[in-house]
């Protein structure tokens, strides 16, 4: 409602008012000073007056009191706007600054192969070698925005099934074989074999997957990867996933979920991820109704604690 007719309605409510008070303490007057039944009928047709205007005055009030509402619902509509908006801008500039570096080295190797024909076969093969793990990192950042989108916008339609969270796990592993092998890390998956969850296989498969790919690239070698279901309650399991590795420091904590975020410039990208991992496991998780919190592991690295709806 325009600022015109929501001051007019104020005044409206006001005229009323004082028309109601004023025709009560006629009525009044009248009551004290005359006697007989045509005074006791002007009363009593003046306390109906005065009912009927006090009922339109509580009517103003109340569309005074909706107008309100009504405005700051639209205020609180235009904020989320603005911030949905301000969000998707932030996040076209970050995937634009993201597939600028793979693209343009990948174009600077080619640039070079195809401009110098006399570079030895050693440098030559070194080059391509290079353009190939940009080109996968190009891949990783395509499929990471493309699952955060999916699970963003069209959640609602996405099917649901029951998930054996054992096997899915075992899964995971078993695609990181030769990564755990080469850096002699130790597994512990402590799920029950008959575990299993209403959910989508694609999201929680993420959720593992990168909580893995994170442990095997930034927690060292040697390490203890640790998952375990650490009970059911209100209709959720809680999850416990660590790692015995480096970690990060307690000031990273409340910001590694946010999308691009580094823990040290050019850390992801020196290790070809493509900063949507902890973003897409929070957003798989919510999905699934459950949270999830980052913490300091007592033993070194990083501890997650998580729940998913059964």
């Amino acid at each position: 409602m325009k600022e015109s007719s929501r001051q007019l309605l104020n005044a409206c409510c006001k005229v009323l008012a004082v028309f109601t008070f004023l025709i009560v303490c006629a009525s009044v007057f009248v009551e004290y000073c005359y006697e007989g039944e045509l005074a006791h009928s002007f009363v009593f047709l003046m306390m109906v007056v005065a009912l009927f205007f006090a009922a339109l005055a509580g009517v103003y009030a109340l569309a005074r009191h909706f107008d309100k509402g009504v405005t700051d619902l639209h205020s609180r509509i235009d904020r989320e706007r603005e911030k949905y908006r301000e969000m998707k801008q932030q996040m076209t500039s970050n995937i634009a600054h993201e597939l600028k570096t793979p693209v343009s080295s990948i174009r600077g190797y080619l640039e070079t192969l195809s401009a110098c024909h006399d570079l030895p076969d050693e440098r030559r093969r070194a080059f391509i070698d290079r353009a190939y793990i940009q080109s996968i990192r190009l891949s990783d950042l395509i499929r990471d925005i493309a699952l955060i989108t999916k699970i963003e916008e069209t959640s609602a339609r996405i099917s649901r099934e029951k998930v054996n969270l054992r096997l899915l796990v075992e899964e995971v592993f078993e695609e990181f074989r030769s990564g755990i092998d080469s850096r002699g890390c130790n597994i512990e998956n402590m799920l029950s074999p008959d575990l299993e969850v209403s959910g989508n296989y694609t999201f929680l498969y993420a959720v593992f997957r990168n909580l893995v790919e994170n442990s095997l690239k930034y927690g060292g070698e040697h390490i203890t990867i640790h998952i375990e279901c650490a009970g059911c309650a209100d209709g959720r399991y809680y999850f416990k996933y660590y790692d015995t590795g480096k970690g990060v420091t307690r000031e990273h904590l409340e910001r590694i979920f946010e999308r691009f975020y580094r823990v040290s410039e050019g850390r992801t990208r020196d290790d070809g991820g493509s900063g949507l991992g902890l973003s897409i496991v929070r957003n798989a998780i919510a999905f699934h109704g459950g949270d999830i919190i980052a913490d300091r592991h007592h033993g070194g690295g990083l501890e997650y604690r998580f729940t998913l709806s059964e």
